[in-house]
């Protein structure tokens, strides 16, 4: 079979699989976010945690509980990391430097899982498992919660409850996350990844250096990572590196992983609301904008001009060998079009185009599907934004599901969508204001702004992907992308909460004429368009100067 054939086969197969299982998880979600009976397992947590399962919350303390847990989540990883020579299994490492420990703590609580350091050589065994590997599950399970309360707000009425925090953060990871990355983690053991406590042996690097390898439990932190959108590895090389990648099944088992929860999401959306029609209509939205990227970057991979790419028929450079272009291509798609951040492949040595297509899908919010929760309720804002533009349109005012978005609700969504590019663009045009924040760029001109731009897309959008050639192991950069990560996660949370309350709080205004109806491929097209026009006229300046300019060259 051709490597075009194979490439077609292996998206294809995604993409029935996930239409199969779209259905029976997206209905197995519903019914753990609805259900009234608590497990045992979850009555002792509620009681070690001091909650009562059945009081409910307002937005503005469902809002407190998601900041309070993840402050002492950030606590809790940054001194875990400190301390790591005083525990067991740090396999001899010293603790982790005050910036480094401060940027990974908040980048595995807020799900992005960015890694400035090698975490073969610079975690011990206690830390991955205990901190990171934790934070992969529960930091998936505070974006699904965020996402639960607003479509609780969107199908409640003349209430000001959205539910309980502490219930649906239990609820997920210990129904939900757990058991989907038990079954996959034995998938992965079964495709050769590690699963061990191996003692760090040295070996020599090409370049002459010495470094630390260790076994460690991989494959269970693989599909974490995956299934909860994490980025992140246990090897510097992520998914390319064969322990954690071994073979093109388990790279399509990876890229599954990915896509499972966000795609099943929107079908707990339409049983949640009473009308399965606007689930349907969601999904569509992120399956198109899904298909166009993985699409178009793979396109721009296999077709790049040059003697070398035309000559073994694609741009192999940053490529792993096992996988090709198609594979790869879909990997770095999926990966950005959520807030996954692992990687197969060199984003850096992607084409101009192609690496910038990696960067865009970022710039849309990662709604297609999107992160674990979060490309659920970034989706729902961006519709309730196409509604408010539609009833500009005809002159009236906007209703979305049953609710009026009148002032309050558009500027909450307004203010969740400035948040991600303020933080953009603002870190980038001090990184490149400075001349010791330049000096950590690998390349000069457009290449080296892109590097930058993608750095803090990355962190502000939640990725943890990057352009590797950045040096942002520094003080400066560890500093400035972690408070990207803090704002680019939180800020927008309560935005989405103060919108979920605001929404709860109406009674539900009956279906007229006049109503756009929102279950219907007009209505898809719209959303989609919006989408695009909203990220081009953000970011179109500083794309224009960083890859399409190197891209045109």
């Amino acid at each position: 079979m051709s490597s075009t054939g194979a490439g077609i086969l292996f998206i294809g197969s995604l993409i029935v699989a996930l239409a199969v299982t779209h259905r029976p998880l997206g209905d197995y979600m519903y019914r753990v976010y609805t259900g009234t009976r608590h497990l045992a397992v979850e009555r002792v947590l509620y009681r070690l945690v001091g909650v009562h399962p059945e009081a409910e919350q307002r937005w503005s303390v469902y809002a407190r509980s998601v900041l309070a847990f993840s402050a002492v989540s950030i606590l809790f990883l940054y001194a875990f990391q400190r301390l790591q020579d005083k525990l067991f299994l740090s396999l001899g490492f010293p603790g982790v430097t005050d910036h480094v420990a401060w940027n990974t703590a908040v980048s595995f609580v807020t799900n992005t899982n960015w890694q400035s350091y090698s975490g073969e050589s610079t975690m011990g065994h206690l830390v991955q498992m205990a901190g990171l590997a934790v934070q992969n599950f529960v930091s998936a399970a505070v974006g699904m919660s965020v996402a639960m309360a607003l479509v609780r707000g969107f199908a409640r009425r003349n209430t000001e409850e959205l539910g309980n925090f502490w219930v649906d953060l239990i609820r997920g990871t210990v129904r939900i996350l757990l058991p989907i990355a038990f079954i996959g983690a034995v998938v992965l053991v079964a495709g050769g990844l590690i699963q061990n406590f191996a003692e760090p042996h040295t070996i020599t690097t090409l370049t002459g250096a010495k470094q630390a390898i260790t076994g460690g439990p991989v494959a269970s932190q693989e599909i974490i990572k995956e299934l909860g959108n994490n980025g992140g590895g246990f090897y510097n090389a992520n998914s390319a590196h064969p322990f954690e990648n071994a073979a093109s099944w388990t790279n399509w088992i990876e890229i599954f992983a990915i896509l499972v929860l966000p795609f099943a999401l929107p079908r707990t959306f339409g049983r949640m609301v009473g009308d399965k029609r606007q689930g349907y209509a969601i999904v569509a939205i992120m399956g198109i904008l899904a298909l166009a990227s993985v699409s178009v970057l793979t396109g721009l991979e296999v077709a790049h001009h040059g003697t070398v790419p035309q000559a073994v028929g694609a741009a192999m450079e940053g490529k792993e060998v096992r996988f090709g272009v198609p594979n790869s291509g879909t990997f770095a798609a999926a990966t950005t079009l959520t807030s996954t951040g692992a990687v197969n492949s060199f984003h850096d040595s992607f084409t101009a185009l192609g690496g910038m297509i990696t960067m865009a899908n970022m710039m849309l919010g990662e709604v297609a599907p999107g992160g674990v929760g979060a490309g659920l309720y970034g989706m729902l804002v961006l519709a309730v934004v196409t509604v408010f533009v539609a009833g500009l349109m005809v002159g009236r005012t906007p209703e979305y599901l049953g609710k009026k978005i009148g002032s309050r609700e558009i500027k909450l969504a307004s203010l969740y969508f400035l948040t991600t590019p303020v933080l953009v663009l603002i870190g980038t045009a001090l990184a490149m204001g400075s001349p010791a924040e330049r000096a950590s760029m690998l390349n000069s001109g457009p290449h080296g702004l892109s590097e930058v731009l993608y750095a803090f897309t990355s962190a502000s959008n939640n990725n943890g992907s990057a352009f590797a050639g950045l040096t942002v192991n520094t003080p400066w950069y560890d500093t400035a992308l972690g408070l990207c990560m803090a704002f680019g996660r939180f800020l927008p949370m309560v935005f989405v909460l103060g919108l979920a309350g605001s929404l709860a709080r109406q009674a539900p205004v009956p279906a007229s004429a006049g109503t756009l109806p929102t279950h219907r491929p007009q209505f898809v097209g719209m959303v989609v368009g919006v989408t695009v026009i909203l990220v081009a006229l953000t970011f179109l300046p500083a794309l224009a100067l960083g890859p399409l300019a190197e891209g045109i060259r």
